[in-house]
């Protein structure tokens, strides 16, 4: 459901020009509640390089400059949620990689990659959306590679730490 001017600068990160924040119109609502609308920041130079080179040279192909939606189909219609699903599965089966696997999983690897890259967590559950760290914390999946760094961090800390005590 994203349009093409969803997306604006981010001064933070000027070289991502005017891809560097995409506001989501269309978030999870909370019971009750219209669905939450929030702006997410680019992190990512690659996905904004190949956004824009969408944007630039496959979308004008299209033949229609003036529809809103950033994603269309060859009939120059919205992308459907569903035609997004088939086409994943399609590209899984294609990969050889596993059933269970959908859409849905690349916002866990997000989530699961920004806390391996050592991302501030109050940062995390705002890119997610989430009202509850706790939330947040069930969408990780931390591999052992980011694991051990970790863990040898929060042990050089705390011993740090015990060692200024004990003076």
């Amino acid at each position: 459901m994203l349009d093409v001017a969803d997306f604006a600068p981010n001064p933070a990160a000027p070289e991502l020009g005017s891809l560097g924040v995409c506001h989501v119109r269309f978030g999870k609502a909370m019971r009750g509640s219209p669905p939450r609308r929030r702006a997410i920041a680019t992190v990512m130079p690659w996905a904004a390089e190949a956004l824009a080179q969408y944007i630039g040279d496959v979308r004008p192909g299209y033949g229609l400059r003036s529809h809103p939606a950033l994603w269309l189909t060859g009939r120059g219609e919205r992308i459907s949620p569903r035609s997004v699903d088939e086409r994943f599965a399609t590209w899984r089966s294609a990969a050889g990689l596993p059933a269970e696997l959908s859409v849905h999983c690349l916002r866990h690897s997000y989530v699961s990659h920004l806390i391996e890259d050592g991302a501030d967590p109050l940062f995390v559950q705002q890119q997610a959306g989430h009202s509850w760290a706790s939330t947040t914390a069930t969408y990780t999946t931390v591999g052992q590679d980011a694991r051990n760094p970790m863990l040898l961090s929060a042990l050089a800390r705390a011993f740090e730490a015990d060692g200024k005590a004990g003076r």
